[in-house]
């Protein structure tokens, strides 16, 4: 198996655990939703329905009810304790079930289940969101084919996730343990763009943002990954306790970073958009119209 492939398990139980503690030390995913939410001023879009993908506590969801308030939204995750506090903030009772079961008020529906797996109608949705959420994909063609299929003809994707620089502290101050990972893999935007276009999406733009976070110990640093369930989940991770001699060494290779008396945290986050173009038109069985140009003889 791949060393870098995500026990989804882990991320669930990672992040059903951290649901209480994540508004608070979630700065920097409160940072890119505003940004994400700053470039819809510049799209012209009315969507009736709307799936946040990977909500977490369902700010974005939240915003998105306010600035489309016509909309119909699911509220997306594979965490039931973040769609518990998704529900709450929203001032609803009566979240039923468990994976794949859906709640419902009048405009806003709360879905526990898989990006890469999505319980939902095809053509179904006018605008997909996902904030820092696909990261956590095992198969990243899988989630965007998904994306695809239950956006409408013309319906638009915005997603960010991170990129290959994050935590790039953390990885090189762990490393030199044989055959452990310490961090998960992310894609360049390169790689993401021409997934996009496997999956079927038009005219994708995407773009990068470096975002520095900076801590007094290297301690530190691992609590904030925890407080918002950003655990270590992939298969060649540490397992059971770590020892105090693999912390210490961790500490004290972090140090090389510190700058100005504090230690970096670097988080390359990318941006990215692109739409669901329109259907080909179908004759019966499946076969696609083709058309030629009438080439006219010229006149003597």
């Amino acid at each position: 198996m791949d060393s870098y492939h995500i026990d989804k398990a882990r991320v669930r139980a990672s992040f059903g655990r951290a649901a209480r503690s994540y508004d608070a030390s979630a700065i920097l995913q409160q940072q890119v939703r505003e940004e994400m939410l700053s470039r819809l001023d510049l799209v012209k879009l009315a969507p009736q329905a709307i799936l946040d993908a990977g909500c977490g506590t369902g700010a974005a969801s939240h915003d998105l009810r306010k600035r489309f308030a016509s909309a119909q939204v699911v509220s997306l995750d594979f965490a039931l304790p973040m769609l518990e506090k998704t529900r709450a903030a929203g001032h609803h009772t009566g979240l039923i079930g468990q994976i794949k079961s859906l709640w419902t008020s009048e405009k806003h529906h709360l879905l526990c289940a898989d990006i890469e797996s999505l319980p939902l109608a095809s053509r179904s949705m006018d605008l997909v969101w996902s904030n820092l959420a696909i990261q956590w994909c095992n198969d990243l063609d899988a989630a965007l084919q998904e994306f695809y299929r239950v956006l409408q003809p013309a319906g638009l994707l915005m997603f960010s996730t991170f990129g290959p620089d994050t935590l790039k502290e953390l990885r090189a101050a762990s490393s030199g343990q044989n055959g452990v990972t310490s961090v998960s893999r992310f894609l360049d935007m390169h790689d993401i763009g021409d997934a996009l276009i496997r999956a079927g999406f038009s005219a994708p733009v995407l773009d990068v943002e470096r975002f520095t976070l900076t801590y007094d110990d290297a301690k530190s640093v691992m609590h904030d990954l925890k407080s918002i369930g950003a655990n270590n989940a992939t298969h060649s991770r540490a397992r059971g306790l770590l020892g105090r001699g693999f912390l210490e060494k961790l500490a004290a290779n972090y140090e090389q970073f510190r700058l100005a008396g504090k230690l970096p945290a670097t988080f390359e986050v990318v941006y990215g958009h692109a739409w669901r173009g329109q259907d080909k038109a179908l004759f019966e069985h499946g076969v696609s119209p083709i058309s030629f140009k009438t080439r006219h003889k010229p006149t003597e």
